[in-house]
């Protein structure tokens, strides 16, 4: 696979990134992320919520780049589970798990936005918990490993492999866009891996305890049970929540 040795946005046109995932799209994913660790090399960092999707990833970096960066967004909103699983994985797996936090803690956003923002204003919150530390988190990286896949939902149907991501300045790789959640389910079981247990608890998809709920029936889509009945199914990682939205959404 091609490969640059200081890639930069100036350097990747929009041909050549479409050139890529061309070519990406018939490999397996531990193919692309082969590509990725001698491509970024310490400028790549695997973004995770130690979903079924993250966890196949983390498995597949440690084996092919031990020590890679792997970080998670602590809300202070997870769920205990989530926190055993982190724990688990980073004494499994040889890969450097490292805690990203805004500073922000539960008590201040609530005295400076008022109780329980997720219920009146989830998109203020989820900028203010999680997009403004992965933005200022991925400041000095160059590329960002993420678990999104084309079958989670319709929004993400159309994700590519690889990507230039303007609102936070780094190439984004989604090594198993085209991945089924039952190969990711199959991999997990075959290497014997861990997985959270409130996904057979009903919770297809986990993210904070507010926001989460379990469904009785999926009807195919993974993040289903996010946000309940509100008008929202994504967190604003993966779109373009920004920071002027956030302001007005809470005005």
């Amino acid at each position: 696979m091609d490969a640059s040795p200081n890639p930069s946005a100036a350097s990747w046109s929009r041909s050549r990134i479409a050139a890529l995932n061309a070519q990406f799209e018939p490999h397996g994913p531990k193919a692309i992320l082969n590509w990725a660790v001698h491509t970024f090399d310490d400028d790549l960092a695997q973004g995770t919520g130690f979903g079924p999707s993250g966890i196949v990833i983390m498995h597949m970096l440690a084996d092919l780049r031990p020590g890679t960066t792997v970080f998670y967004l602590d809300t202070d909103l997870l769920f205990p589970e989530t926190y055993e699983l982190c724990e688990d994985l980073d004494a499994r797996l040889d890969v450097d798990v490292t805690r990203v936090h805004g500073g922000l803690s539960l008590d201040e956003q609530a005295e400076q936005e008022g109780e329980a923002l997720w219920n009146r204003n989830p998109n203020r919150c989820c900028f203010l918990r999680k997009v403004k530390p992965l933005k200022n988190f991925l400041a000095d990286r160059r590329a960002w490993i993420t678990g999104v896949r084309r079958d989670q939902s319709e929004r993400r149907a159309d994700a590519d492999i690889l990507s230039w991501e303007d609102q936070y300045g780094v190439f984004k790789i989604n090594p198993l866009a085209n991945w089924t959640q039952k190969e990711v389910w199959k991999y997990l079981f075959e290497h014997d891996l861990p997985y959270n247990p409130k996904h057979d608890q009903g919770y297809p998809s986990l993210g904070c305890v507010p926001c989460t709920e379990p469904v009785d029936e999926a009807d195919g889509y993974s993040r289903e049970g996010r946000w309940g009945d509100a008008d929202k199914t994504e967190c604003g990682l993966h779109t373009s929540l920004g920071e002027e939205e956030s302001e007005a959404a809470g005005s």
